[in-house]
C-alpha cells in the first residue's frame, strides 16, 4: 500500500517544537516519533532532534531540521477547517502569536514559519462555486478580511450591510 504524507524542512531547525506546540494546541494532534541526528549529517546537530513524526488534526506530517537551505514559504499552506467562529478565533490566535503573521483571507503565518488557512466551513457554503451575486458578495467581504468573520460573511450573503470585518 502507498503511503501519502506532507514533509516539511525547518532551515529554522524548530520542527520538533513546532510538533509540541501543535500538539498542545490543536485537537487531533500529537508528537509520535522523534529521531536525533547521528554524527555527519550535513545541516542537522549530532544528538539533537532530527526527524519529527507528527499528526496535526488527524493528518500526519514529517518535520526535518537540516539546516537553512530551504525555508518554509507561502506556497505550502496547512488548511484547518473548523465549524464555528469561536475555533477560527481560538486558532487565529494561537497560530499568530510570538511572531507568528497575521494574512489576507483566513492565510496566517505561525511563529516557525509554517503557513495556515483557518477557514471556517460557512466560507465554502457561502461562497459556493461563485455563480450568484450573494456567492459573489460574501467572496468579496472575504478578500478584504484577514482573518475570517463569519458574520460579515452571512450579511454580505444575505446583501445586508457588512459589519466591520475581524482585522487580525
Amino acid at each position: 500500500m502507498t503511503t501519502v504524507r506532507t514533509h516539511l524542512w525547518f532551515g529554522n531547525n524548530r520542527a520538533h517544537e513546532a510538533a509540541e506546540y501543535y500538539a498542545e494546541h490543536i485537537p487531533g494532534s500529537s508528537v509520535d516519533q522523534v529521531l536525533v541526528a547521528p554524527e555527519g549529517v550535513p545541516g542537522a546537530e549530532p544528538g539533537k532532534p532530527f526527524i519529527v513524526e507528527f499528526t496535526v488534526g488527524g493528518q500526519k506530517y514529517t518535520g526535518l531540521n537540516a539546516g537553512p537551505e530551504f525555508n518554509l514559504d507561502e506556497a505550502f499552506s496547512i488548511m484547518v477547517e473548523v465549524d464555528t467562529q469561536e475555533e477560527v478565533d481560538h486558532l487565529w490566535e494561537v497560530l499568530t502569536r510570538d511572531g507568528g503573521q497575521p494574512g489576507p483571507c483566513g492565510w496566517c503565518k505561525d511563529k516557525f514559519g509554517v503557513s495556515w488557512q483557518v477557514l471556517p466551513k460557512q466560507l465554502a457554503e457561502l461562497c459556493g462555486d461563485y455563480t450568484t451575486e450573494a456567492n459573489l458578495r460574501a467572496m468579496n467581504a472575504m478578500l478584504k478580511m484577514g482573518r475570517i468573520d463569519v458574520a460579515a460573511l452571512e450579511a454580505a450573503y444575505a446583501g445586508e450591510e457588512e459589519p466591520a470585518p475581524a482585522s487580525s
